[in-house]
């Protein structure tokens, strides 16, 4: 048996699969049918202060899809909550009721005063909602007014929100992370000396789904003209891991909580960010092109996964990874791998040939003589995972260690033993590293 339940700065929810703050957490009844499907917690959408915010009634989202019209990217030009905040409360209220071992995370954003946040906070706080969430990562509309990226993307504004928010309510506080940004631990950092309990990220990232090239407009596109949205799904997690990564082996912040969350679709990504340092991951898009049941199966995978690893509680997993990521001048350059095509599962489609031949270091023969046939020159292949990549047959090409003798491009011996490689005498930043 294993404890998949989470305590995340002393928010406890049965699994670590949360819904993030946005449509899919817009009500009570989207948020209970979430609960029904086995969601462990959710942040719910963004709330302000009155009068409610006003929508386009025309596309809200755009799309990025690949060949087979599966969903790769997502943009949106929505706006936070445009519900009362009266009605929000009160379902939050009753929400939390209802499912008292749920996690129910209240997202909020509001001008950058101190007295907006202490009157949005009491009312929150009466509502038994386990904790906050500061919206500090909303790249369209909000910034345009003061708010969201545009306080994210100033650390000395981060601080000094986190701060209010932790002197004015007894709930642990949550800052959400713009990506928009060059170096994300700077805000990270930020949230951390303003005391908040946690950070949340990635937000969305800047960008233009595509253009409409009769009517010459960006998509989506309102009476003729469109706007910069918030970019989400498959498609931002490797932006979203590297960020988590950053901040979770940061020596300003290691420790400091974090909530993962971009283009997680199954229990495996999940992991990935869990690995990475999150406690928690939140999840959006996904949920919206699929619906609330692929959390089923993300449960079980998790569930099973640590079964097979051998691991009992979710806090083995979190930062396990977080070691293993360093600086590029640390990384072994006495590790060579070669790479090996399987003739067996080779289809003879050429394009490991092609893309190396074209593109990269010659490495590929191609030979016909009444059976095509490709085969790995040693002595120019460099490991480059090039071929592996843009075969399309899974593990019909392989990178193979090579653990002695010389490599046959740069004339080294090829040491088998490379775990002190910071050190090692071949390590041209050895003296740094020392």
């Amino acid at each position: 048996m294993v404890d998949i339940s989470s305590d995340f700065v002393g928010i406890k929810s049965p699994n670590p699969f949360w819904l993030a703050s946005a449509p899919p957490t817009d009500k009570e009844y989207n948020v209970v049918r979430a609960f029904r499907a086995g969601w462990g917690g959710v942040v719910w959408k963004t709330l302000g202060e009155d009068p409610p915010i006003v929508n386009v009634n025309g596309p809200r989202y755009g799309a990025l899809h690949g060949a087979d019209r599966r969903l790769l990217g997502f943009n949106n030009v929505e706006l936070i909550t445009d519900r009362p905040l009266d009605v929000n409360l009160r379902e939050i209220k009753q929400v939390k009721r209802d499912w008292p071992d749920r996690a129910v995370v209240v997202s909020l954003m509001v001008p950058c005063e101190e007295a907006a946040w202490q009157k949005i906070l009491a009312r929150v706080e009466e509502t038994g909602a386990d904790g906050i969430e500061l919206n500090f990562g909303c790249p369209h509309g909000m910034s345009e007014r003061g708010m969201g990226s545009a306080v994210g993307q100033v650390p000395e504004y981060v601080e000094m929100v986190a701060r209010w928010c932790k002197q004015n309510t007894r709930m642990p506080v949550l800052v959400k992370l713009t990506p928009n940004i060059t170096d994300v631990r700077h805000p990270a950092r930020a949230a951390k000396a303003g005391g908040a309990d946690g950070v949340s990220l990635i937000n969305t990232i800047n960008s233009i789904i595509g253009v409409n090239l009769d009517a010459m407009t960006p998509e989506p596109a309102t009476d003729g003209r469109g706007t910069h949205g918030g970019y989400c799904g498959p498609a931002v997690r490797p932006i979203a891991l590297n960020m988590v990564a950053e901040i979770a082996r940061d020596p300003e912040t290691q420790g400091l909580p974090i909530s993962g969350i971009g283009g997680i679709e199954t229990w495996r990504h999940g992991v990935e960010f869990m690995a990475l340092g999150a406690g928690t991951v939140q999840v959006c898009t996904a949920a919206m092109a699929y619906g609330f049941r692929i959390v089923e199966d993300m449960v079980e995978g998790l569930k099973t996964w640590m079964t097979a690893k051998g691991y009992s509680r979710l806090d083995e997993v979190v930062g396990a990874a977080v070691p293993n990521v360093t600086d590029w001048q640390f990384l072994n350059l006495n590790y060579v791998v070669k790479a090996r095509i399987d003739q067996d599962l080779c289809i003879k489609c050429g394009r490991c040939h092609i893309a190396c031949e074209d593109t990269s270091h010659q490495a590929i023969t191609a030979t016909v003589n009444g059976e095509r046939r490709y085969e790995v020159i040693d002595e120019e292949c460099v490991g480059c995972n090039l071929c592996v990549s843009v075969c399309p047959v899974e593990s019909c090409i392989t990178l193979e260690r090579m653990t002695e003798g010389v490599d046959p491009r740069t004339g080294q011996e090829i040491d088998p033993d490379y775990a002190n490689w910071t050190t090692h005498p071949n390590n041209p930043n050895r003296a740094a590293a020392e």
